[in-house]
């Protein structure tokens, strides 16, 4: 089941609520109690595990681009295209 975010209108509470897609919204805000509960959009968060198609068919030809983040964070360059003087 997804978790859906809210904010009531009133008093600015939020709140995250597990329920089924075909749940009706929730409207009464559990810290006021005012029928002000606004559903909020937000990305929806999830995260692949094992072995499986994202693995073998999105794989780039140059290795883990976690390396490539990591060595920019640590001042490494990094011009995410080889477009640069630097990586030429």
């Amino acid at each position: 089941m997804p978790f859906y975010e809210y904010r009531c209108e009133a008093c600015g509470h939020q709140l995250e609520a597990m329920q089924k897609m075909s749940a009706a919204p929730l409207t009464d805000c559990p810290a006021c109690g005012k029928p002000a509960l606004q559903k909020l959009i937000s990305a929806a968060g999830f995260q692949l595990k094992g072995s499986g198609w994202y693995q073998t068919d999105f794989k780039s030809k140059g290795g883990d681009k976690a390396g490539t983040a990591s060595s920019s964070a640590a001042g490494g360059h990094a011009c995410a295209g080889g477009t640069c003087p630097s990586c030429d």
